[in-house]
């Protein structure tokens, strides 16, 4: 069992629930699941771009992707309907927070001049969005192996409902945001 998941379920749920005045410490907040998208739009010229983007999406999360293709014609793009145009992979359970912990304490600092995440890519539902501009950033990847640097946004989802108890919940696991700037 991940660590994380052992120290979420032994002190930060009943933290979290004190600080909040949940009676019942399952009503703390959580993540429910991890949503790593990879447009790759090149896939339209080059077939082998979308199978470099969903073999490094699965050594990044230890799943199989899923290719997202287009749902309409756009021909100033020279998309047709059905060409693939991105790769999904949805994490949950234990995985989760291990990539979570993986992400944390491993991914981030190898980011240059990384501060702290942004505290302000909350969507109002509790759900928290991040934007990677390079896949190299993360440990599993090669470099050498790379023939093109790809972004992706990273999704964390929570059953938080607000802002305010989702980064709570982020803080108790170890997310590190932007500081305030003192004045």
């Amino acid at each position: 069992m991940a660590t994380l998941l052992d120290t979420y379920r032994k002190e930060i749920r009943q933290a979290l629930a004190a600080q909040f005045g949940l009676k019942n410490p399952l009503a703390a907040p959580r993540l429910i699941k991890i949503v790593l998208n990879m447009g790759v739009g090149e896939a339209t010229a080059n077939a082998k771009e979308m199978d470099a983007a969903t073999d490094q999406l699965a050594t990044i999360t230890g799943q199989r992707p899923v290719i997202r293709r287009a749902k309409k014609s756009i021909s100033n793009f020279k998309l047709r309907k059905g060409q693939p145009v991105g790769a999904v992979v949805t994490i949950r359970g234990a995985r989760m927070y291990e990539f979570f912990e993986r992400f944390v304490r491993f991914t981030l600092p190898r980011i240059r001049d990384f501060r702290g995440v942004p505290s302000d890519s909350f969507d109002g539902r509790g759900n928290y969005t991040l934007g990677i501009k390079e896949q190299v950033i993360f440990p599993e990847i090669e470099f050498d192996k790379v023939d093109k640097i790809r972004g992706m946004d990273i999704t964390f989802v929570t059953n938080a409902g607000k802002d305010e108890p989702a980064r709570a919940l982020f803080v108790a696991l170890g997310m590190p945001f932007v500081r305030a700037k003192e004045s």
